[in-house]
């Protein structure tokens, strides 16, 4: 067994863990990498965030192949099965593993494959590697293990009509009928792709709207669309139990119902991955849903240990978890570029897209904040018109008396894109940050980004003649 020593050691190799090695390496550390799978990338890259939107994106060039009245003269609409479109996926699976690898050799970063286990806070022991177990030594930590599908123990997972978020990219067959259970992104996402795929879908929400986070106008589109797609959405529902047979699944919920499918997707909630890392031996105790706590600076309890990304909960997002890593490494190292990471857009990959930054109308609401809407509706937009992408809109919501904009809510074709444009300027300090700038900013036309205008002018006539 050989003894090696570190500046910094990261275990975990996603987006959190990859912005901590990182940042670390550019500093001039000697950076130790830890990563339990095959492959560098983590679950995002393998299980989650790429191939989910991966997927996504080849449903929606099928539905736009199979509505498009162009593409009749070629032939009639066609059907693609679950595992044909799942193989586009790979493709971009297998291009991400090779840039993130080359990644880690250029800033001659350590990469080793196998369980990470704490010895004590200073010493890490990783089990299984190619050249079997390896110690390793450092003053700095970074825990980046993310998370996976929360599992509940009465649910039989191992049943081949029963899956969670990661197994369901081994999904062999296309089923006809399918349960998802949760309607949080993951959910709402696989509700898009299986019911572009000509499935039809029952999608159970314990809560009583859709990802209630969002703006309610936002939340009630996304609905409308998913019901236009034959997704049959049950709110305010809880299981009661799960029983497949060797000819599907039926779902008895709470309320009495019953639901009979062909497969079954639990989409509710998600665990950090903490069981295997013997944090007792260093004073940590993960919560019940196996997340450490930090501080606002991604410390631990434990001097010299931080964590970031999914395994410390909210915001669990790749996009911020990446941050969180460049931010703990920063701090170890008492750099400059440190910052927490509090203003994080959403993006949500439904069919249509749905991304938004900055406070809800119910928020400013709550808050008492005079505040004004500035909307733009996409069948209005030259670019969407071209697109054959007319569902959507932009959302502005800015101060009465200041312009000052205060959210943004995008739901439509590049949504996840255009809400960077507003973000940018909401960000900016003092009086820069004012809704004229859209007014006296000359966009190009036509473009998707030209919705800011049109929702700005909106916005001003509504408060000029009070």
């Amino acid at each position: 067994m050989a003894v090696y020593d570190y500046d910094v050691i990261v275990i975990g190799s996603g987006p959190a863990g990859e912005g901590a090695a990182m940042n670390a390496a550019k500093k001039g550390r000697r950076v130790a990498v830890i990563e339990e799978q095959e492959f560098v990338g983590g679950n995002c890259t393998h299980k989650g965030t790429i191939p989910s939107k991966a997927l996504r994106h080849s449903v929606k060039q099928i539905i736009e192949f199979n509505t498009n009245p162009m593409f009749r003269d070629i032939g009639e609409p066609r059907w693609f099965s679950f595992p044909k479109v799942l193989k586009r996926a790979e493709k971009v699976i297998s291009s991400q593993v090779v840039l993130r690898t080359n990644f880690y050799a250029r800033n001659r970063i350590d990469v080793f494959f196998g369980k990470a286990e704490f010895e004590d806070k200073n010493t890490i022991l990783v089990r299984g590697t190619s050249q079997g177990d390896e110690t390793l030594r450092t003053k700095n930590i970074v825990i980046a293990t993310g998370s996976r599908p929360y599992c509940p123990q009465d649910i039989d997972f191992s049943h081949p009509r029963i899956y969670n978020s990661d197994t369901i990219l081994k999904l062999s067959h296309t089923p006809r009928t399918l349960i998802i259970y949760g309607a949080g992104v993951i959910g709402s996402e696989y509700a898009s792709i299986f019911s572009g795929l000509g499935v039809k879908v029952d999608l159970v929400d314990t809560q009583s709207r859709l990802l209630s986070f969002l703006d309610a106008e936002i939340s009630d589109s996304l609905s409308y669309h998913l019901r236009n797609n034959a997704v049959k959405i049950r709110h305010n529902e809880v299981y009661e139990k799960v029983e497949g047979d060797d000819r599907g699944i039926t779902l008895s919920l709470k309320s009495g119902k019953k639901i009979r499918a062909d497969a079954f997707l639990w989409c509710n909630g998600r665990s950090g991955n903490t069981e295997t890392l013997n944090l007792e031996n260093i004073g940590l105790t993960a919560n019940s849903r196996g997340q450490i706590e930090v501080d606002d600076h991604y410390r631990t309890s434990c001097e010299g240990i931080y964590a970031v990304g999914d395994v410390v909960g909210w915001p669990s997002l790749a996009s911020a978890a990446l941050d969180q890593g460049r931010a703990a490494a920063a701090d170890m190292l008492d750099a400059e570029d440190f910052r927490y990471i509090n203003e994080v857009p959403t993006g949500i990959y439904t069919i249509p897209e749905i991304s938004s930054v900055g406070k809800t109308e119910e928020q400013l609401t709550e808050e008492c904040v005079p505040y004004e809407v500035g909307q733009a509706f996409f069948k209005d937009t030259a670019r969407a018109q071209i697109y054959g992408q007319p569902v959507g809109m932009l959302k502005i919501l800015f101060h009465r008396e200041t312009l000052a904009i205060l959210g943004i809510h995008c739901f439509g074709e590049h949504a996840s894109e255009i809400v960077h444009i507003g973000q940018a300027i909401m960000s900016q300090k003092g009086e820069a940050n004012t809704l004229k700038y859209f007014i006296n900013t000359t966009f190009n036309y036509p473009t998707m980004a030209e919705a800011y205008r049109v929702a700005a002018i909106a916005g001003l006539n509504r408060i000029a003649n009070l």
